[in-house]
């Protein structure tokens, strides 16, 4: 049975939340307290503490909240479950660094969390940020508040329709979503996001909406066995229903393989170089997976795509057989579709039956990244087959464009400034910038975030990560601001760490917000500002299709240093236009308690040092029909 307590056992609701809380703290689990006797099986409580209690038993203790009328329920459960010591809650300003930093959370240290807000805006604004992990395969909670069930007209900031579940429709549009209108229907609802945000191949947003209404009802006699646990088993190596001997078929007339390894390759590092060297392949490299496979190993061609490498986009350009493993094809990454115009066979290893299909000419091979890599070597050794063990003529070709690339790089990190008329002096290109930061980082050990635009193109061009998980470029959305919000995940983290987050100054007054939060909160990082007065991705772009920039700039100065600084606790430094003046900059914000701001003017301008250029294709603007064109005749 179900209904609403009347206000006058409010403080009886009150003691029982407190004293459930506490036996759990006490005995150390929910399901410690049941086998000692101090937590009943069956018991009285209301939808929200259901909720609570179901995130709980599923390792969610930290709730990032942006709260409001929608939500006030659910946050008087966890604001006793707080006092007992079992969750921690966030109050931040903004639920759009709220989701960037649940999504860095559980990137980096895989911990999970829950954003909460409240219905209407706030809602949306946390939806919009949910594109971050619905694109990068993150699984995060979001809590929404929602309108009542009983319709007895438009609720404040419902989605303005006489339909029922707006929100619900909307948020189903980003990734799985359920409203809780029977609050008996909790334990289905639960199993669904579990399901969704753990799951081993493709988790996501799972997105949990909260009629205002319905969080107060009672629940008489909840059985807390009903409150699921246990992740979704992750699968096994693809089938063997000719797959195998199909691939190999394809290897043995093979002459220039390339191995694509996107972000579902993540913990395919070690099958990844075993292939490599089995079927005298090269690699070319996600952004996502960086340092998958150590930026120094010779079969390691680096990025490839429309923003890619001399070397990675040289390897897609001219192999014949492509091994895809983990990898969603976006635009960028295969140039829309034209990335690799030689291949006549493709080896497509993933769990998505979609993705693995996604071309031509393909053997599918459905299952998990490692284990099906695992086998497919296995296979060829046994049939004899190391074409590896010499190196051949493609690896050397390869080797060359990377030798090439690497000295195209360093010409720029020769030339670490050029003079800006904008500035009216000389100031630091972002190659140097860029390099020198991730240097350093590397070097640190800090883990480093990249921002949308060219802080982030760049970036993935200069880094020369050695493991996976030193720095995360969230490239699935390009969400500007992410990096910044990001830190605030050092806060929240079990086992904290130290962040660098690499920005422009479009993206950083996109969410500023990290200023304060982040002081409340106890973040430990570095937010390093490239300061260029414009967006300078979109300009470049304008300038490369059309021959001008436009509506992509101003003509404000902002002070960034005097802003950092108005906010106690932030510790703000400028530099004097040298890398060295940059690396006694880091060391300063690094010895730092908490969190520290360092604005690098930037160049920006037609000097070809001044960027990492660009090496492929795209479907955008007026290359559009170009690249559509070459698509079709490829055929692929």
């Amino acid at each position: 049975m179900t209904g609403t307590k009347p206000i006058e056992d409010r403080s009886k609701l009150t003691q029982s939340r407190a004293f459930r809380a506490k036996a759990i703290a006490d005995a150390g689990g929910i399901e410690q307290a049941i086998d000692a006797g101090t937590l009943a099986r069956r018991v009285d409580i209301t939808l929200s503490e259901a909720i609570v209690l179901g995130l709980l038993r599923q390792g969610v203790a930290n709730f990032l909240c942006v709260l409001g009328h929608g939500a006030t329920e659910v946050a008087e459960v966890l604001r006793i479950y707080q006092e007992a010591g079992l969750v921690k809650a966030y109050a931040l300003r903004s639920e759009i660094e709220a989701s960037h930093a649940a999504t860095a959370l559980r990137w980096v240290t895989g911990e999970k969390a829950a954003v909460v807000t409240s219905i209407g805006p706030g809602a949306l604004h946390a939806l919009a940020a949910s594109l971050a992990p619905a694109s990068d395969g993150i699984g995060v909670w979001y809590l929404f508040g929602d309108e009542t069930t009983e319709d007895e007209g438009p609720n404040m900031q419902q989605a303005p329709s006489h339909e029922q579940h707006g929100f619900l429709r909307i948020c189903s549009a980003m990734g799985r979503a359920y409203t809780l209108h029977t609050p008996l229907a909790v334990s289905t609802a639960l199993r669904r996001g579990l399901n969704t945000v753990d799951h081993p191949h493709r988790a996501g947003p799972f997105f949990l909406l909260m009629p205002m209404n319905t969080q107060a009802s009672l629940i008489e006699g909840f059985n807390l066995d009903e409150l699921p646990v246990g992740a979704p088993p992750p699968l096994g190596d693809a089938a063997d229903n000719g797959a195998y001997a199909e691939a190999i078929e394809a290897l043995s007339h093979a002459r220039k393989v390339v191995i694509k390894v996107g972000g579902g390759a993540r913990n395919a590092g070690p099958e990844i170089e075993r292939l490599l060297e089995t079927a005298d392949a090269v690699a070319v490299t996600s952004p996502l997976v960086s340092g998958v496979l150590p930026y120094n190993h010779p079969r390691n061609m680096t990025v490839g795509g429309s923003k890619g490498s001399i070397s990675g986009n040289h390897a897609m350009e001219n192999a014949d057989l492509l091994i895809a493993v983990g990898s969603r094809f976006v635009c960028q990454s295969d140039c829309s579709r034209t990335g690799y115009p030689n291949v006549r066979h493709v080896i497509n290893i993933n769990t998505d039956p979609e993705t693995a299909t996604h071309y031509g000419k393909t053997t599918a091979m459905v299952g998990d990244a490692a284990a099906t890599v695992r086998r497919l070597v296995d296979t060829l050794l046994d049939r004899g087959d190391n074409r590896g063990a010499t190196p051949s003529e493609w690896l050397r070709e390869c080797a060359d464009q990377r030798r090439a690339w690497d000295e195209f790089k360093e010409k720029r990190y020769l030339t670490p400034k050029l003079d800006d008329p904008m500035w009216g002096k000389e100031v630091l290109t972002q190659p140097a910038t860029i390099k020198t930061a991730a240097d350093w980082a590397r070097d640190n050990d800090v883990v480093t975030f990249f921002d949308a635009g060219d802080a982030q193109a760049n970036g993935f061009q200069i880094v020369e990560d050695d493991v996976l998980g030193r720095t995360f470029t969230e490239t699935g959305a390009s969400y500007m601001g992410f990096a910044v919000s990001a830190l605030l995940s050092t806060a929240v983290a079990g086992k904290p760490f130290y962040g660098l987050a690499i920005t422009g100054d479009g993206s950083f007054t996109m969410s500023p917000q990290i200023l304060i939060d982040g002081v409340e909160h106890g973040a430990s990082g570095c937010i390093l500002l490239l300061d260029n007065r414009r967006m300078a991705a979109i300009a470049g772009l304008q300038i490369d299709q059309y021959g001008a920039a436009y509506a992509a700039n101003d003509s404000v100065a902002v002070d960034y240093v005097a802003w950092a600084q108005a906010v106690s606790g932030v510790h703000a430094l400028r530099i004097d236009d040298t890398v060295e003046s940059l690396l006694g900059a880091l060391k300063s914000a690094r010895s730092h308690q908490g969190l520290s701001l360092i604005h690098v003017p930037v160049y920006f301008g037609p000097d070809e040092l001044g960027g990492m250029g660009v090496f492929g294709r795209w479907n955008v603007g007026n290359w559009g029909e170009q690249t559509q064109d070459l698509r079709h005749e490829i055929g692929l």
